[in-house]
């Protein structure tokens, strides 16, 4: 017999509103077969009822499904970490280091680009190419290995072949350092320059650092500080190096930024040089050696 308070709970349910038909929908979700009629009709109830009776399962098979899927995405977050959206705003805002260098080398080309008067013969300044060309050539790296090489067959004192065998070191140094930056780095000039066979020779091939700016500056430097001249020749002999350094850009073979790197590794090459620099005996045996008429057991 039924306790008097199962009676009460039952008449209490028969009696509440949300018992009734029309406002089943909103006790129960729609079944996926079900909710195609109207909201009062007779049909409505039997298909809520139907997806009522298939809804356990559904919701037993849909709770699987969220319990595996937290499980799985863990998984994956384990695997592969996603990126924090921090991350992703400084990879899509550049940093203003970033803004900066970029700013600096658009300048670098355009200016480069307009000082570039003589690169062809159809340019503002063509009719100087060739001037400005010989100019440049009195600072290729072979110009230089040869006449120093051809004055030290011609000297006879033995400080004057102490300095010409320690400049010749020097130009070594200058070609193969300025040769393997530009390997590593291999900018194309402001102009597209196709290199000539000194150019080519010398390993002069790409723009930074500029091998004839790191030349002329070390050069100047070495004969200013190893040879006695007068103030005028001093001075012709500065200016020889800048002239040389901006012709390259006259002829559109560097932007501004190789020749300003190109004056601090001639500086560099100087003092490197300076540092280990060969004293006149040690002059005299690799002269000996060179002209095979070193004799070391006399």
């Amino acid at each position: 017999m039924p306790s008097g308070y199962n009676v009460r709970s039952g008449a209490r349910e028969r009696n509440s509103v949300l018992s009734r038909p029309e406002f089943m929908s909103l006790n129960h979700q729609p079944g996926r077969g079900g909710g195609g009629g109207g909201g009062g009709s007779g049909g409505g109830a039997p298909s809520a009822c139907r997806g009522g009776a298939r809804r356990p399962g559904q919701l037993k098979h849909q709770t699987s499904q969220q319990s595996e899927e937290p499980a799985d995405g863990g998984s994956k977050d384990r695997r592969e970490p996603s990126k924090m959206p921090e991350e992703d705003c400084m990879q899509l805002n550049p940093s203003f280091k970033g803004i900066a260098m970029n700013s600096l080398l658009a300048i670098d080309i355009c200016l480069s680009k307009r000082m570039g008067v003589c690169a062809y013969a159809s340019s503002s300044w063509g009719g100087c190419r060739s001037m400005v060309g010989l100019l440049a050539l009195t600072g290729h790296g072979i110009t230089w290995i040869i006449g120093t090489i051809v004055c030290l067959t011609r000297s006879n004192t033995l400080a004057g072949q102490e300095v010409l065998v320690n400049l010749l070191l020097a130009l070594i140094l200058d070609v193969m350092t300025v040769a393997g930056v530009q390997r590593l780095v291999k900018r194309r000039g402001p102009w597209e320059m196709t290199p000539g066979l000194l150019d080519c020779i010398a390993l002069d091939l790409y723009s930074f650092p500029a091998a004839h700016a790191s030349r002329a500056t070390m050069v100047s430097k070495f004969l200013l500080s190893h040879l006695v001249l007068a103030v005028p020749l001093r001075i012709l002999l500065v200016l020889w190096a800048f002239l040389v350094s901006i012709s390259r850009a006259l002829l559109g073979k560097h932007h501004l930024t190789d020749i300003v790197c190109g004056f601090a590794l001639g500086m560099l090459h100087f003092s490197l040089m300076e540092t280990v620099w060969l004293s006149s005996n040690t002059c005299q045996t690799l002269i000996s050696i060179s002209t095979l008429s070193w004799s070391p057991f006399y």
